[in-house]
């Protein structure tokens, strides 16, 4: 079987560091190239690859079968549309879309060219949640009672990405970081019944909202989802409390910084986390009151794109599905209803 001719819609720190590499990594695709608006950076790490002019230029490539929209939140909707009624398969990148509106109109654009969407959610196979799930999912803590989900840093100075700081649909730490962690919420338990949401804006100089703190209500527990760019002391990521035990785990996983570094997903022990970052656990069993460390699972983005290879040879659900999408996106929108009106909001799937 051929392999799956993909291009990237841009070759910025996204293309370069989150998807190139796997792509060109995977027996099952081949690089043909991505569209590069001013810098032409791509040919110096994949001489043989093609620099396209347009967007144009990539979607009247009969030759490509898959379309990576990894460009600015507010282009994803048009250009995902596009292409798939170009007839290309797409991966699109977080947030999904600006709106679940968007996100709906493209899973209907699919459904009637008869292609697929995956979205880009790399996070669920970080080394630090994929421990987390193992855990929650062995049952050891008992019932879930509560947990939080950080996604903190500390960095007064706005980011020179523009797109990232001034206002327009994509804008904003409830689009960029937020869906990271919404989606993992998601993904361990479903849609919530209703979401309360705190969304502020800290930094000196910032007009986007750049902290935020979104409550998710299920029947008999609460996840709690804070990200923001004010937090100097490190926190634990993951802290998880059940009838039987607690679980605490830092965010740890080391693949974004490696392939930072130049570092390819082939590398031996290619998202193996420093064993000091080990989560701790304090349950009861049988008893005994047992404290200890967990060993991380690995992590390994490229388990997506195996994914997304199964999904397009064997006409099966994508790893990230687009209804997940619109499941994140329809949190979204809560969260900012729900700040505005400083009340908690039902969620409808």
């Amino acid at each position: 079987m051929k392999p799956i001719n993909t291009a990237l819609l841009s070759f910025g720190m996204s293309g370069r560091v989150f998807h190139a590499p796997f792509i060109n990594l995977h027996e099952g695709f081949h690089l043909a190239g991505s569209w590069e608006r001013s810098k032409k950076q791509i040919q110096k790490f994949y001489p043989e690859v093609h620099s396209y002019d347009s967007l144009e230029a990539v979607l009247n490539d009969d030759s490509i079968d898959l379309v990576v929209v990894n460009t600015p939140v507010y282009s994803h909707f048009e250009y995902a549309a596009k292409a798939l009624k170009a007839g290309k398969h797409v991966v699109v990148e977080k947030a999904f879309t600006s709106t679940a509106a968007e996100a709906e109109e493209l899973k209907a654009i699919a459904l009637e060219q008869n292609k697929q969407i995956a979205v880009f959610q790399n996070r669920r196979w970080d080394s630090d949640f994929r421990t987390v799930k193992q855990v929650i999912e062995s049952g050891v803590l008992g019932d879930i009672n509560e947990m939080e989900i950080h996604f903190d840093r500390f960095n007064l100075e706005l980011s020179p990405k523009k797109h990232k700081e001034e206002p327009n649909p994509g804008a904003g730490i409830v689009r960029d970081l937020g869906p990271h962690i919404i989606d993992q919420a998601l993904y361990l338990f479903g849609m919530p019944e209703a979401i309360f949401a705190d969304l502020r804006t800290t930094r000196p100089n910032s007009v986007v909202e750049d902290c935020l703190d979104i409550l998710l209500y299920y029947p008999s527990f609460r996840v709690r989802i804070k990200g923001g760019y004010i937090v100097k002391e490190v926190l634990p990521a993951y802290i998880v409390h059940g009838t039987k035990g607690s679980f605490l785990k830092s965010r740890a996983d080391v693949q974004e910084a490696d392939l930072q570094k130049g570092l390819l997903p082939d590398t031996p022990n290619w998202g193996t986390e420093p064993e000091e970052e080990q989560g701790i656990i304090n349950y009861d069993k049988d008893g005994t009151t047992i404290h200890e460390k967990i060993k991380t699972q690995q992590g390994n983005y490229l388990e997506f794109y195996n994914g997304v290879h199964t999904a397009l040879t064997q006409n099966c659900p994508m790893p990230v599905t687009v209804d997940d999408g619109i499941r994140v996106m329809r949190v979204i929108e809560a969260a900012f209803r729900s700040s505005e009106a400083r009340k908690a909001i039902t969620v409808i799937d």
